[in-house]
């Protein structure tokens, strides 16, 4: 069967954005994305805009609309979150359907364009303004929570994405007991090393460094991935990798957050059980998205022994990283 983003011609990508009023002048530029489809698209006088087709069946209207709400309540609080534009009254537009009958039209929105360069992480200044930055952002993120949108879990990260790579035998037979008592055992101490106090509040949910364009401040892009959990999982991935440096830039990082927002220094045990869970949804993740040709061409690595050898190797690694104490911050 055809992939529904093979249909996502230029033509109706084109045809998308002048269903909303604007006046495309037929320059467009397919950007790095492959969860969903985005594009820059030019519109005649006046600046280009961002065009983001959703992968179909991921996530519903509610949940859409709910990231486009919190992204719209971060940006009138003066945070630079780049929102989506409102146009005719909404922020989520659906695609006229096809006369194919499989073919229900495509749901999009706009954003504008967002220049910058990615945070230099190493640098004292930038790691203290990007601590303020997302405690003003959980501020607002602990005010409610989504309703239509998932949590942090294990189950959902790591239980389930074990359970789909072995019902879809993705693991090459060799290495398949390996897998099995490994991903066990990381799935029981993590189990035993989540801090059952931890808050859960509204998170970008992706926050690394490709999610963030610098240009005089911190602009936050891509809220995709939204999700309600622990304040820790917004900042972790901001961390040089630099041993030697880490505890350092942990002590930078929350001493900005620390002047808007108190930050509870026990989530730092979940650092390494949540790099964990990350490792183990990214392969899944693949293997779920397989059947889009985009994938196999931007990961033709993915299906290999050596892959998967890889990845056992960085689920060993983790295994010793989750018995390593926390880094000692004083605030």
């Amino acid at each position: 069967m055809q992939h529904p983003y093979a249909s996502l011609t230029p033509e109706r990508v084109l045809n998308m954005v002048d269903s909303t009023g604007l006046i495309t002048d037929a320059r467009l530029l397919v950007l790095n994305s492959y969860e969903n489809r985005v594009y820059q698209v030019g519109i005649e006088d006046s600046q280009p805009v961002i065009l983001k087709v959703y992968r179909p069946h991921r996530w519903s209207d509610e949940a859409i609309l709910e990231e486009h709400a919190f992204a719209q309540t971060l940006t009138e609080a003066e945070l630079s979150v780049v929102a989506p534009i409102s146009i005719q009254g909404t922020t989520l537009h659906h695609e006229t359907p096809r006369d194919d009958e499989e073919d229900l039209g495509f749901r999009f929105t706009l954003f504008p364009r967002q220049g910058g360069y990615p945070p230099e992480l190493d640098q004292e200044d930038t790691l203290l303004v990007l601590g303020r930055t997302l405690a003003r952002m959980h501020n607002h993120g602990a005010l409610t929570e989504f309703n239509h949108r998932p949590s942090m879990s294990i189950e959902r990260m790591a239980i389930e994405s074990r359970t789909f790579l072995l019902e879809n035998n993705w693991i090459p037979t060799e290495l398949l007991p390996a897998y099995e008592s490994l991903s066990t055992e990381l799935i029981d101490l993590m189990q035993q090393r989540w801090v059952s106090s931890a808050h859960s509040i509204r998170l970008h949910g992706d926050c690394h460094p490709g999610n963030i364009l610098w240009r005089d401040e911190p602009h936050f892009v891509d809220l995709d991935d939204a999700i309600m959990g622990p304040a820790v999982q917004d900042l972790w991935m901001l961390i040089p990798g630099d041993e030697e440096s880490k505890g350092q830039a942990w002590q930078i990082l929350l001493e900005g957050y620390s002047e808007f927002r108190d930050f509870d220094l026990n989530e730092l045990n979940l650092i390494e059980p949540l790099r964990t869970l990350r490792i183990m949804h990214y392969s899944a993740w693949l293997a779920r998205r397989w059947e889009d040709p985009a994938f196999k061409q931007a990961f033709p690595w993915f299906d290999s022994i050596r892959y998967w050898s890889e990845h056992i190797l960085s689920l060993r690694e983790q295994r010793a990283a989750l018995d390593e104490p926390p880094p000692r911050i004083w605030l």
